[in-house]
């Protein structure tokens, strides 16, 4: 989430929201969001709704939830989709801020 809050601005300048989702229950997300000053919105997911929703994996022998980011265009429909093999797996802001341009034209 560091990386994303390191960015935060030029994905707002964008026009884009940033939703985090976890597994941990509304009191623990809303105390870790508040403790680390994250500028963009939390969602708890303690019963994985949103996880099965969108196919996310968990792998137990790697620290629970494998990284998944879903860009979503305005109509709601996901434009692009990345499931991380490991904790570090993730897109750089760069590549998601360049998919973000070519999608607004």
């Amino acid at each position: 989430m560091a990386q994303l809050r390191q960015d935060f601005t030029e994905f707002e300048d964008r026009n884009t929201v940033i939703l985090v989702v976890g597994p941990e229950d509304a009191a623990a997300f809303a105390r870790y969001f508040g403790d680390n000053s994250l500028p963009f919105t939390g969602l708890p997911d303690p019963i994985h709704s949103v996880l099965k929703t969108y196919g996310q994996e968990i792998k137990l022998f790697k620290f629970g939830r494998m990284p998944a980011q879903v860009l979503v265009d305005r109509t709601g429909t996901a434009r692009f989709v990345h499931y991380g093999h490991d904790m570090t797996d993730i897109p750089q802001n760069a590549e998601m801020l360049a998919l973000i341009d070519e999608l607004n034209g």
